[in-house]
Formats: structure tokens, C-alpha cells, sequence
């Protein structure tokens, strides 16, 4: 194992959340700078040089159609994306730093992508893990999480840190925020890791050094009808307001996600940057860098949230990781979503000695009141969920090919063709007019 000297005193992690609406391949423009290089526009707060980020993350939702996704052919666009990203990322890098994929996960349209810098992080990493769960209707994939999850280490006596790296894409529409807070604690009984001791339990997202938590979370802006802006939330004059940064401060104590948090609902012990200071990610209108859908409330859907070992559960709104960056990118128009990114700066890692009598890394801290529970059944309704996605797919995409591209017309075909056959088996049996006679 390399020494310490290699991996820096405060790790910097760059995040990226999209969105790609259902594109494949087609959703991403070939250079991907304004997304994945943010680490030019704030070099000044680490360093006199520009200091490229020692992990990269970045988790898609909607990655293909969907029929595709269910019939489980994601791999050929998932490859496609790690070799279009890594390219692009040391392309990108301040000094021509190397990185390595340290590990990939998708499940239907829902993938993860985690690399790590060669001279670092990438050389350290050990323990790889990836996880999956769904939480659509029968536990199926459309909506769900993956995760990556890895321990790095300085030497091979000292137990180290565990990241752990979780994308989501939960149940969309305004008024199903019941059915998001369901999402989540699925989710996190669900999406189980190896145990972190010597039980057997498996362990959840929380036990981990580090959690950063990314994704379309759904989460929507839910203005009351005594607010001014109330009557303006589904046109372009409540489209033209937010783009007042004082204007977006007041709307975000709508914001379902900051209130639901707030009591202690959902993302217990994750902590947040300052989301209104970009512009909603959703709804956009395709093809628009900058106009809005009057069909949705725009809201920040897409977001990022964190936290670590040492933070503390007196101090819930507080975090030992310091958020250098959190901001929407308004050029990418595939989709109605903007992709989101944030950079992250780590805490000094606690020194570890060779000596350490526990050989667990540090675990974050949780209000006493709340625990993470594994679902002794969760493989099983993971896996009966992937059936349903193989099956459902399966048939979607037969009747997509029967309709040259539309489930519609396909099941409109099929229909027909069915009536068709009957008619002529039915004929065939009458013998025609000739057996009559």
C-alpha cells in the first residue's frame, strides 16, 4: 500500500446528478466541460493551482427508454456513458491528472458512475460494493436507487473510511409526497451493503464514513394559496420572478424536500448546500436553455446532500464538509431537467494509528431517535421486482418493434392482427361459401 503523502489531507468529491429524460446515448452533448469540469471556476478557494477533484461522481436517471431499461438492456448505454465521461473528465482535468472507474451500477434507467483520481484515491480504494433496489408499483425499477460503496486507506493496518455514493429517482408529481417519503425508507432498508461487523446483518446506506446522496428526488415546490405567487406558479411571470435570487430564498420554504427534512421525515442526518441560490432544474421546456413548462410548478427536483463522520447531530443544519459549489447547468436542453452538480471539500481526515484496536472505519452519527433498519425481505422483493421489469419489457418492447418505434401503434397492430386471425380461423372453419353449398 502507498503512504499517506499520496492522498491529500482534505479529499475533494465532485458530484453530477441528470436527469437525461428517456435520451440514451443521444442525451448528452459530446463535450461535457460546463457539467463535469466545475473545478475551474473555484480553484481560487483550495489552492494557487487548480486542483482537480479526487473523486467524481456522477448518477443518471432516465437513462434510456424505459422499455429498454425494464428488458434489462442498460449495459450497451451505461458503457457508452463511462467511456464518454472518463475521456471527458481527464480531457478536462487542470494537470492532466488520470482517473480509473472505481465502480459502476445501473438498474433500469437509474445508474451510477464513481471514478477516482490514479495517483490517489483510485490506488487506495478497496472493498468495492454496489447495491440496487426498486420502489416502483411491485417493487419494479423505474423508480428506485443503486449505490457504490468502498473504503479507502492510507495504510493496510489502519481501518480507514467508507464512501458511500447512492443515486435515486423517486415517484414523481406534486401531490404523491406521501409516496416519496415511502420511497426513501424503502430505500433505505432495501439497499443493503455487506455488514460492517462481524454480525451478519447486512448494512444500510448510513453505516459509512461518508454518504453523499444524489439524484431526481422529486421533491416539489408547494406555494400556499395565501402566498402572492400563488396565482402566478404555472406561468411565465412566476418563471420571470425566480429569476431573482431573493425571490427563490422566499419560495424555498415551500420546497417539500427542506420542510419534510425539517421534521425529521426523510434524509435524516444528510445535510444540504444553499439550492436557491441556481434556478429550479425542472420544468423546462425541450430545446430551451432558459424557459420554463407552464405544465409543472418549476421546483428543484434534482439535488445533492451529504454528510460525514464527524458531523454532529446537535448541529443538524451544519457540516464538517464545506460546499464549494452547488449549481444547475442551463446549456443541456435533450431534457426538462437541467443537470445539477456540486464540489465538495472533506474535513482533515482523522489520523489513524497502526495500533487502532477497532478495525472498523468511523460511522456516522444519527439523532437517537431514528434507526436504519435492513428489510429481512428485501432481496426478496428486489428480485421479484426485476421480474416484473424483465416481463413488462420484455412485452413493451415486442409491441415497440411491432409498432416501428410505438408501444401505441404496436398494441393497436397487435389488436388488429389478432381480429385479423380470428376472422380467418373462423372463416377457415365455416369452409367458406363452397362447403355450404
Amino acid at each position: 500500500m502507498a503512504n499517506a503523502s499520496t492522498l491529500p489531507e482534505r479529499l475533494l468529491v465532485q458530484i453530477a446528478t441528470y436527469n437525461t429524460n428517456l435520451q440514451g446515448v443521444l442525451g448528452l452533448p459530446q463535450d461535457l466541460v460546463d457539467w463535469l469540469a466545475p473545478t475551474l471556476q473555484v480553484s481560487s478557494f483550495l489552492s494557487k493551482e487548480r486542483r482537480a477533484p479526487d473523486i467524481v461522481a456522477v448518477g443518471f436517471q432516465e437513462l434510456l427508454p424505459l422499455h429498454l431499461g425494464l428488458s434489462g438492456f442498460s449495459r450497451a448505454v451505461i458503457e457508452n456513458r463511462n467511456t464518454h465521461i472518463l475521456s471527458q473528465i481527464e480531457q478536462h482535468a487542470p494537470n492532466k491528472e488520470a482517473y480509473s472507474l472505481i465502480a459502476k451500477v445501473v438498474n433500469v434507467g437509474v445508474a451510477l458512475l464513481v471514478y477516482g483520481r490514479d495517483d490517489g484515491v483510485a490506488r487506495h480504494a478497496t472493498g468495492i460494493e454496489t447495491a440496487w433496489t426498486g420502489c416502483g408499483p411491485g417493487f419494479m425499477g423505474n423508480k428506485g436507487a443503486v449505490g457504490v460503496r468502498f473504503r479507502v486507506r492510507d495504510h493496510e493496518e489502519t481501518p480507514g473510511e467508507t464512501f458511500t455514493f447512492v443515486n435515486c429517482h423517486l415517484t414523481a408529481h406534486q401531490h404523491k409526497l406521501k409516496r416519496r417519503l415511502e420511497d426513501y425508507k424503502h430505500i433505505v432498508s432495501s439497499l443493503l451493503f455487506k455488514p460492517v461487523s462481524s454480525s451478519s446483518i447486512p448494512s444500510t446506506l448510513y453505516d459509512t464514513s461518508h454518504l453523499f446522496l444524489l439524484g431526481d428526488l422529486n421533491f416539489r415546490l408547494d406555494v400556499p394559496p395565501t402566498d402572492d405567487f400563488f396565482p402566478k406558479r404555472l406561468n411565465n411571470e412566476f418563471a420571470h420572478a425566480i429569476e431573482s435570487e431573493s425571490t427563490r430564498e422566499h419560495l424555498a420554504k415551500y420546497d417539500q424536500l427542506s420542510v419534510e427534512k425539517q421534521t425529521g421525515n426523510v434524509f435524516v442526518g444528510l445535510r444540504e448546500g444553499e439550492f436557491w441560490k441556481f434556478k429550479c432544474s425542472y420544468k423546462y421546456a425541450l430545446g430551451e436553455v432558459d424557459r420554463y413548462s407552464t405544465k409543472r410548478v418549476p421546483s428543484w427536483t434534482d439535488r445533492i446532500l451529504y454528510a460525514t463522520h464527524t458531523d454532529s447531530t446537535d448541529t443538524p443544519n451544519l457540516s464538517n464538509i464545506t460546499n464549494l459549489l452547488y449549481t444547475s447547468i442551463p446549456s443541456y436542453t435533450t431534457s426538462d431537467h437541467k443537470p445539477v452538480v456540486g464540489l465538495l471539500h472533506l474535513p482533515p481526515r482523522v489520523p489513524q494509528s497502526t495500533t487502532n484496536e477497532s478495525s472498523y472505519p468511523p460511522m456516522l452519527s444519527l439523532p437517537a431517535t431514528y434507526k436504519a433498519t435492513p428489510d429481512p425481505l428485501a432481496n426478496m422483493k428486489r428480485y421479484t421486482g426485476r421480474t416484473l421489469d424483465r416481463m413488462v419489457g420484455i412485452v413493451w418492447w415486442l409491441l415497440t418493434l411491432l409498432g416501428a418505434g410505438s408501444g401505441m401503434i404496436g398494441v393497436f397492430n397487435f389488436v388488429v392482427g389478432i381480429g385479423a386471425w380470428t376472422w380467418w380461423k373462423g372463416t377457415s372453419a365455416g369452409g367458406g361459401p363452397e362447403a355450404s353449398a
